[in-house]
């Protein structure tokens, strides 16, 4: 006998909640770790200097495209949120809007990291 189950399937609101504390966070991360960044050059040029290295490693690159995902990603949502807020007709047309940041967050990125990974 063959099951019918296919599995959970999260319903776009939740995806899109998860997806933004996701996004929201990882920004939250990148900016702790500017500060810090901008805190070693109270320590003199030579020290800010020697941390430099750190921006030209590939896995910091790859963390840059990353974080222009996330921040794409989080701004487009955003907006999808505040419709949602301060236009009541906006809740039913959730998975439309959902699609929409999809949509957005892809036209918006795909040039963007073509570009980025170009420069590795």
């Amino acid at each position: 006998m063959i099951s019918s189950y296919r599995g959970y399937r999260a319903p776009e609101g939740m995806v899109s909640w998860a997806l933004h504390r996701l996004a929201g966070l990882g920004v939250l991360f990148f900016l702790l770790l500017h500060i810090v960044d901008i805190f070693v050059i109270g320590y003199g040029p030579k020290a800010f200097n020697d941390l430099l290295f750190i921006y030209n490693a590939p896995l910091f690159r790859i963390g840059e495209i990353i974080l222009v995902a996330g921040v794409y990603y989080h701004a487009a949502n955003g907006v999808r949120i505040i419709l949602i807020d301060f236009w009541s007709a906006a809740y039913r047309y959730e998975r439309q809007l959902f699609y929409g940041v999809v949509a957005t967050f892809l036209i918006l990125f795909i040039p963007s990291a073509f570009f980025m990974v170009k420069g590795l």
